[in-house]
């Protein structure tokens, strides 16, 4: 890895990481240039791993010991020192973890692909949280769940808040987005899922119960967008409401639900089979 101090945030070599807190800015960049952003030694070697080609690395001039252990051997991408001060003013923030990366995005496969071979998935619709579609993959990840489907208009796992949220679990876990919302439930049905909508509604049947109970083998668990939830075609095209039960005593106080995260968590936990 050949180093290259540069010293103004002007640098035209350094476009890659500008405004990265500028998220519609960011969004239109990265789509067009095909790239992401990596933060962090750990994120930054599980993506090279994973196989997402290197484009170049900015480095903090107080992190330079960390440049060994930063990548692979032979990867010959730039690696731009910069001073703290300059790494804050072209990025918007402060960098605290010394290295951002960018690298290259590989094409997604067709959903049909990622599920083939798949019997537990968790398909989200509409999230438009980024931190919270990065925790969604790191417990997708850790629980053992084969693979995740986003509707066209959910978040990207890519983008930068996602990726540092979920640890670089986005890079272990398969995912497809869909090309259509409108009858993407269609399509999971075909290829043998059982659809669970997963919801507040007390009517909804406990989800573990519906594991147990159901038929087949294949399962696809709907989490919905913050806030509203899945969307009433959703729901309704679902073979099967299920829920997460609540404490009685919490239902009394007005807790009646749990955030996204959270919900997606102990469902993942469930629908991996893994006993408490």
């Amino acid at each position: 890895m050949k180093t290259h101090p540069v010293s103004s945030a002007e640098d035209p070599r350094l476009a890659d990481y500008a405004r990265l807190t500028d998220m519609s800015l960011r969004t239109h960049m990265e789509a067009e240039h095909g790239l992401f952003i990596a933060e962090g030694a750990k994120v930054i070697g599980r993506a090279a791993a994973a196989g997402y080609p290197v484009r170049s690395v900015l480095l903090g001039e107080s992190r330079k010991g960390d440049l060994p252990s930063l990548l692979p051997p032979g990867t010959d991408a730039p690696v731009y020192l910069v001073p703290d001060e300059v790494a804050e003013r072209l990025t918007g923030f402060r960098v605290h973890r010394g290295a951002l990366a960018s690298m290259e995005r590989k094409p997604l496969p067709p959903v049909s692909e990622v599920v083939g071979g798949a019997r537990r998935i968790v398909v989200l619709e509409d999230l438009v949280d980024h931190a919270n579609v990065g925790a969604i993959f790191r417990s997708a990840a850790a629980l053992g769940v084969d693979a995740v489907v986003l509707s066209p208009r959910c978040a990207d796992p890519l983008y930068r808040r996602s990726v540092k949220v979920s640890m670089g679990a986005v890079f272990s876990i398969r995912y497809a987005r869909m090309t259509e919302w409108f009858d993407g439930l269609a399509g999971l049905r075909g290829a043998g899922f059982r659809v669970l909508a997963l919801t507040p509604d007390e009517d909804a049947a406990p989800l573990r119960a519906a594991l147990e109970t159901g038929p087949g083998d294949k399962v696809a668990l709907l989490l919905g967008t913050e806030g509203d939830g899945l969307s009433s075609r959703w729901r309704h095209e679902a073979d099967q409401s299920v829920r997460i039960p609540m404490n009685s005593e919490a239902r009394a106080a007005g807790v009646d639900s749990l955030n996204v995260v959270a919900a997606a968590a102990i469902a993942c936990h469930m629908l991996a089979g893994i006993e408490p």
